[in-house]
């Protein structure tokens, strides 16, 4: 039995399957989320053939530490933004075996957010190496923290499939 909704399940099965056929890898760079896209691949029996490493990167020191990404994108954009996000997917992959990583940033809720940054806001990345980076803004709306944790997820595996499956 899964942890995850059967929606998320299949498609984490969906990506390791199609990943595994073709002998790649991947990481994650996760903030909002806390572990969690890991958690659903991690789920799958057999995603040890794709799964190489997952950063939980809830910080901003932990973001540049583990990621790279820069203190001055942060200062200028902040953690939740298009710029983090773009980074901390270039520093999964860099600093991974994976051929694939996917990074996510947002406010779960219920409180953290602004006018400019509303909770339910994520950013996500995903990029392949060598290749190019999909990102997506995503605005959950304030539907409570478990729902955009796991709409989250849900978004970053259909972007992984999408981003395989057009290379």
């Amino acid at each position: 039995m899964s942890t995850f909704p059967s929606e998320i399940e299949e498609l984490a099965q969906k990506l390791v399957r199609d990943l595994t056929d073709r002998g790649l890898m991947l990481s994650t760079a996760e903030s909002c989320t806390g572990g969690l896209i890991a958690g659903a691949l991690t789920d799958i029996s057999g995603s040890s053939a794709v799964v190489d490493r997952g950063f939980v990167t809830y910080t901003n020191d932990a973001k540049k530490d583990m990621l790279g990404v820069s203190a001055a994108t942060l200062n200028a954009f902040g953690a939740v933004s298009r710029e983090t996000a773009l980074q901390m997917a270039h520093g999964a992959l860099y600093r991974s075996r994976a051929e694939f990583s996917i990074a996510v940033t947002g406010i779960a809720g219920p409180g953290g957010g602004s006018v400019e940054k509303p909770v339910g806001l994520v950013h996500l990345a995903a990029t392949r190496r060598g290749s190019h980076i999909i990102h997506r803004e995503m605005r959950y709306g304030d539907i409570g923290r478990d729902e955009v944790r796991l709409a989250t997820v849900r978004t970053a595996l259909e972007m992984l499939i999408e981003l395989s499956q057009s290379a």
